[in-house]
């Protein structure tokens, strides 16, 4: 009992000459989403859900006499299940010639650059079976550890419109078992933004690589890809295009039937968005991935694939007020067989934000 109050009497003493202090900047933001989702399976029972999201944030910075920025950042995601804590924000240094640091749940550099394709503004969704690991996102072959760090370079790195990060994450130290994990990591990537007449274009891409281990030796199945996106903007028009390939995997788990999977995998988006006006934003997605997987050691053989089809209208009721509709169409195979979990979903609902 005695230990327990010291550290409390220390803790209490540390937190009271802080808020004295007020050293430390803090800002915070928020949004709560509220909506209803009608999901149609392609073989099932169409199902309706209410899905309550609700998202806060902190963010903490201060500038030192020599001109460094430390900053970190928290937050709390309801889902709608239970409360989860965000805590893989990194404590980032920024410097006085433009250059940031990234310490630690720094993430891959090559993720870090892939262009953002427009899409659904709703949370509206199909669930593919377990089995189909044909990827929906660029960055799918961009893994890293907690214990890495990210560098970033100033903006006009060795030319205009040019932006450059690099990354590295180290194992650890952990006593390795059957469940494959990322022992290290290492990531490259870049942003070049440009003008052609009245548009705006920026150019992302990346490239990564990572060991994985299972009980402490080289796994047969690794993690390594690329990918590439170009998004134009001219006035309210926004149109983005991004391809990926690359090798992945899911480690042991249930829905692997207790195996660590090796993943070939490719994935090519596309998406445009367009503001009406100041009020109506509509937005149209397509994704198209595929993949063939397999036992660590085992090459696929068969694809799977997973091609989506996504829209929505968003409606600007009032400032930091939205009102949103959307709709996914998705169609998949498994193992080289129509999988009978594609289907369509809409979704109904608001956001509010701060």
């Amino acid at each position: 009992m005695k230990k327990e109050l010291l550290m409390a009497s220390a803790l209490v003493s540390t937190l009271g000459a802080a808020s004295v202090a007020q050293a430390v900047t803090a800002t915070f933001a928020g949004s709560q989403k509220v909506g209803v989702e009608f999901d149609s399976p392609d073989n099932g029972t169409d199902t309706n859900a209410v899905l309550d999201q609700s998202n806060f944030s902190i963010s903490l910075s201060e500038t030192t006499d020599a001109g460094t920025t430390i900053s970190s950042s928290f937050g709390v995601i309801d889902e709608g299940a239970s409360d989860i804590g965000d805590d893989d924000n990194a404590i980032t240094l920024a410097f006085t010639d433009g250059t940031t640091l990234d310490l630690l749940n720094a993430g891959n550099a090559s993720g870090s650059h892939d262009i953002t394709v427009p899409g659904s503004g709703g949370e509206e969704g199909v669930a593919g079976t377990s089995t189909n690991k044909a990827p929906t996102g660029l960055d799918f072959a961009a893994g890293s550890t907690p214990l890495g760090v990210e560098w970033h370079s100033a903006d006009d790195f060795m030319a205009d419109g040019l932006k450059v990060s690099v990354s590295f994450s180290t194992d650890s130290g952990a006593a390795g078992s059957a469940t494959a994990v990322i022992d290290s990591s290492w990531g490259v990537g870049a942003t070049y933004v440009t003008t052609a007449g009245d548009t705006d274009l920026t150019i992302g891409a990346g490239i990564s690589g990572a060991d994985v281990t299972t009980t402490g030796s080289a796994a047969a199945g690794g993690q390594e890809g690329m990918h590439f996106g170009v998004s134009a903007v001219t006035g309210d028009l926004t149109i983005a295009i991004g391809v990926a390939d690359g090798d992945s995997f899911n480690a042991a788990s249930t829905g692997n039937a207790g195996s660590n999977i090796d993943i070939d995998g490719s994935v090519a988006k596309a998406g445009i968005s367009y503001a009406v006006g100041d009020d109506i934003t509509l937005a149209l997605g397509v994704v198209s991935g595929s993949a063939k997987d397999g036992v660590f050691g085992t090459a696929g053989t068969t694809d799977d694939s997973h091609d989506e089809v996504d829209g929505s209208v968003t409606y600007t009721v009032a400032d930091g007020v939205s009102a949103v509709l959307g709709y996914t169409s998705v169609d998949q195979n498994d193992e080289g067989a129509s999988d009978d979990t594609g289907g369509s979903a809409w979704y109904v609902g608001a956001s509010m934000s701060f």
